[in-house]
This record gives structure tokens, C-alpha cells and sequence, in this order.
């Protein structure tokens, strides 16, 4: 089966109206001769301290491997009632995302910003994270708790532990295994299953090792999938495939259909001096100089890949036992230091992957970027933003406004259960995000709305054209016979 691969290219020219007196006209293109020039040289600079490099987006499979990977991607069969896919959350028609600020999952119906939560489902508590570039050997991390990463020297660690099976290659072919295992994401409640035909055999399971077995027994029954499953690993016997051949097969897809390094920046980065736009120059100027967004934003993939917290603003229903609220990397680690802290998100293709934040609190790119400049104002006073006004109207009925609106109103007490079990109120919540927010971003400087634009405009033209239409990646039907998302 064959690719299609699109490749684009859009150079941005900047009109001068010829409008204005001859001598506005000289004295302004002069000033503007004269800074354009500066910030460009000095932009040139910051590329050449840093030692900006093109982006590795990774190495390319075989059509048989992106094939397979494809159609498990779109395809309901893995999950536990049938009805939901790797794509409904990621979809191309949504940028690799959802378009949604938290996820539903089984259960819900539509696609994308039209999806619609079904009775008595829970949201997912995080934002659905895009998927271009994964496939970049920098990556060592995955989700916005980081709870798979590669460590040098024990390997990948995950939820899973132990049952992690040996020998994936990467941090994106382990993060593949996992969806699957979540009841609210795929693999549904206890009380949905059933061993009837077409029923969920998988909810009965309670183990991830188990979950695997159980997919593998579908996949396998279907005949198309054992053909493409012989193609894309010839090696490998039939009755020796296992659930880490789906997750390969579903990264080389990820991989290979969404990278994208033929931006704007990466052509200015490569030495086309006209690839930006002078406000977008002005804008990386600030990026990697005086608004300090490189310390976290760094590398070709604009992310360190470590825990911060930013006060970033919570919606959605909050995370396990502290909803309506949800503690980050704290829920991993245990340690009080990484209360509120979330990943670094990557940057590429950032302007078409809103809403931002972990729990989709922003829907412009404008107030993302304020929010960091003054983050603990930005967070009292979230509840009378236009972001916050436009989330909280998504939902009208009943159950799905009162599941997703309390934190997005401002009332966010929460309760932890467990070993250190607590109740506190927003007062107490307060003091512990102003007592662990970041030290780069507690320190920022003040900012302009023409210099935020700026920020914007670089932010921008981190686009590749080539990602704005995805439509080529969704495949026309699935080896199951089962329809795909609409």
C-alpha cells in the first residue's frame, strides 16, 4: 500500500502601502530597513549560540509497517465496546489532536469539537497531546506527567512496571501499549462487559498483560489483519505476535504521517533569510532573548521534556482522587515539589493543536501566551477570561456541564485520598501553586500586546503548510468492517 506524501511551500511577501506621504515613506522604511536588519542579524545570532539545528524527525518504515499501524489507528476493533480509536482523540481532521479542552472517550459520540460525552461517562482529565514528530529520536518522554520515560540506565519505566514486556525501541512505541488499558479512554467499564458476540469480553480484565492477550485474540481472528500482520513482520510467526507488534506498527504510523519539518523556521534556520515575516523575526527575538520561552521551549522540538508548573488554570473533572483538581507530576513522584507540575508541550504546528495547556484551558494563542507573563494573576483571575467563558458553554446538558464546569468556575476544593490524605480550599491551593511555580516563570518580564502579537507570529511560523490538511493519512475503511470515526 503506497503514500501519499504532500510537501507545500509558502512564502510570506509583505506589501508596503504606497499611501503615504513621500517622506513618512522614506523615514519609515529606513527605521524599518534599520530594525529589520537588527533583529534579523540578531536573531542569526541567538540561532548560532544556541547551535539551532534542523529537526531529526526519525527514521522512515516500510509501507507494510505504516500500513498496518494505519489501520489500528483508525480502527474501533481496539477497543472494548467497539466505538472508539486511536484517531478519535488524535485525528487528522483535528490535527493529530481532538479539538476539545479534555477528551471523551468510549461512550461519547461525534468527532472532534462536536464530540458529545454519553450518559454517564466520565471525561478524560487531560488534554488530548498532538503527535507530530514523535517520531524524533530526542523524544524520552511521554504524556503531560511524563509517567514513561527512558531512563539511560534501567531502561523505559512506565505504569506498568514490571509487566512492561522487554525490548521496545522507544518512549513512543510504550506510550502505544496504554490507551488501550484505560476504561474511560478504550477499554470501558466493568459493568459493560459481556462474552456474548460483539459484547466487551475485555472490561471483565483488570491487568494490562491480560488486556494485550485479549486484543491480540480479536486482531487475529480477523483475516485481513493476520495478512498485514505476515507483511509487516514476515519474520515473525503468527502465533507469536503480541500486543508490541501493534504498538510498533501504530508508532511507525505516528511516526512517519505526522512528521513535519518544513516550516517557515526551519527554512530560515536553514538560511532562507526571507522565510519570515519581520514581526515573526521580532518575535523570535523575544522568544529566545528577553521573554525567556527558550529555557523551557528549547531544541528542535521546542520542549525540554521536564515538569514545570506554571499555574496553569484547571477545567475538565480533575484527576482520580483530587478531582476537580489534578496535581501533575505529584500523582507520579509523590513528591510534594511536583505538586501542579505538567510537561513542557512541543511547539511545532502549535497554532493549529488548541485548545492549550494540560487541561485545554486556553483557546487563543494570545492569552496562552500572557498567562505566562503574570501566571498567578492570570490564574485568580481565569474564571472571567474569554477562554473560560467560551469552555464553559460547551456543555449543555446537565451531567456533561457539572463533570466538566466546576473548575472552570473557580471551584476547584479538592479532596486526596490515600497516604496523604487531605481536604484543602482555593486558598490552600493557591498558596501551594505560588509555592512551587517555576523560578523562570515567577520572574518574567513585562510584556506589550504589540511584543505578545510578535511572540504569537514566531509561534506561527512554526507551522509546516504540509500540516494543515491531513486528510490523506485516514484510510477508507478498516480490516474489521467496523465504520470509522465521522
Amino acid at each position: 500500500m503506497g503514500r501519499m506524501i504532500k510537501f507545500a511551500r509558502v512564502d510570506t511577501l509583505r506589501v508596503v502601502s504606497a499611501c503615504v506621504a513621500i517622506m513618512l515613506v522614506t523615514l519609515g522604511a529606513l527605521a524599518c530597513s534599520d530594525n529589520g536588519d537588527s533583529a534579523k542579524t540578531s536573531l542569526r545570532d541567538r540561532i548560532t549560540e544556541l547551535k539551532i539545528e534542523a529537526l531529526d524527525t526519525g527514521p522512515t518504515h516500510s509501507d507494510e509497517l505504516f500500513a498496518l499501524g494505519q489501520a489500528l489507528f483508525f480502527d474501533p476493533i481496539l477497543s472494548g465496546n467497539r466505538d472508539i480509536s486511536c484517531a478519535t482523540c488524535h485525528h487528522p481532521d483535528a490535527a493529530s489532536g481532538d479539538a476539545l479542552p479534555v477528551s471523551i472517550g468510549t461512550g461519547g459520540t461525534g468527532l472532534a469539537a462536536d464530540r458529545q460525552l454519553g450518559a454517564s461517562r466520565h471525561f478524560v482529565p487531560r488534554n488530548a497531546t498532538e503527535l507530530f514528530n514523535r517520531g524524533a529520536p530526542q523524544w524520552h518522554t511521554m504524556f503531560w506527567d511524563r509517567r514513561i520515560e527512558r531512563d539511560g540506565l534501567l531502561g523505559i519505566s512506565s505504569p506498568a512496571g514490571e509487566d512492561l514486556p522487554t525490548g521496545l525501541p522507544n518512549v513512543l512505541v510504550a506510550q502505544a501499549m496504554f490507551p488501550v488499558t484505560s476504561r474511560d479512554e478504550m477499554l470501558g467499564d466493568k459493568d459493560e462487559a459481556s462474552y456474548e458476540e460483539g459484547g466487551n469480553e475485555l472490561a471483565f480484565l483488570d491487568d494490562e498483560e491480560a488486556i494485550w492477550e485479549a486484543l491480540m485474540v480479536r486482531l487475529l481472528g480477523i483475516d485481513g489483519y493476520v495478512e498485514m500482520f505476515t507483511e509487516a513482520f514476515p519474520e515473525i510467526p503468527t502465533e507469536n505476535l503480541t500486543f508490541v507488534h501493534v504498538a510498533l506498527a501504530i508508532a511507525a504510523f505516528e511516526s512517519d504521517g505526522f512528521a513535519f519539518a518544513d516550516s517557515p523556521w526551519d527554512r530560515y534556520v536553514a538560511g532562507e533569510a526571507g522565510a519570515l515575516s519581520e514581526d515573526a523575526i521580532s518575535g523570535g527575538e523575544l522568544f529566545f532573548g528577553r521573554a525567556n520561552c527558550a529555557t523551557c521551549h528549547s531544541g528542535p522540538l521546542f520542549t525540554d521534556q521536564e515538569v514545570h508548573n506554571i499555574a496553569s488554570p484547571q477545567t475538565g473533572p480533575g484527576k482520580a482522587g483530587e478531582a476537580p483538581d489534578d496535581f501533575g507530576r505529584f500523582r507520579e513522584s509523590f513528591d510534594f515539589e511536583d505538586l501542579y507540575r505538567f510537561r513542557t508541550p512541543p511547539l511545532r504546528n502549535v497554532e493549529l493543536t488548541g485548545p492549550w495547556f494540560h487541561s485545554g484551558a486556553y483557546t487563543s494563542l494570545e492569552e496562552a501566551v500572557a498567562h505566562h507573563l503574570d501566571p498567578l494573576q492570570s490564574l485568580e483571575d481565569y474564571a472571567q477570561s474569554a477562554s473560560a467563558r467560551e469552555l464553559a458553554s460547551l456543555y449543555e446538558d446537565e451531567w456533561s456541564e457539572r463533570q466538566f464546569s466546576r473548575s472552570v468556575r473557580d471551584e476547584t476544593g479538592a479532596a486526596f485520598e490515600g497516604e496523604f490524605a487531605f481536604i484543602y480550599t482555593d486558598e490552600v491551593r493557591t498558596d501551594m501553586i505560588t509555592r512551587t511555580l517555576d523560578p523562570v516563570i515567577a520572574d518574567m518580564p513585562e510584556l506589550n500586546d504589540d511584543e505578545i502579537a510578535q511572540i504569537v507570529e514566531f509561534l506561527k511560523s512554526l507551522t509546516d503548510p504540509a500540516a494543515r490538511d491531513l486528510s490523506h493519512l485516514v484510510p477508507e475503511s478498516v480490516p474489521s468492517g467496523l465504520p470509522l470515526d465521522e
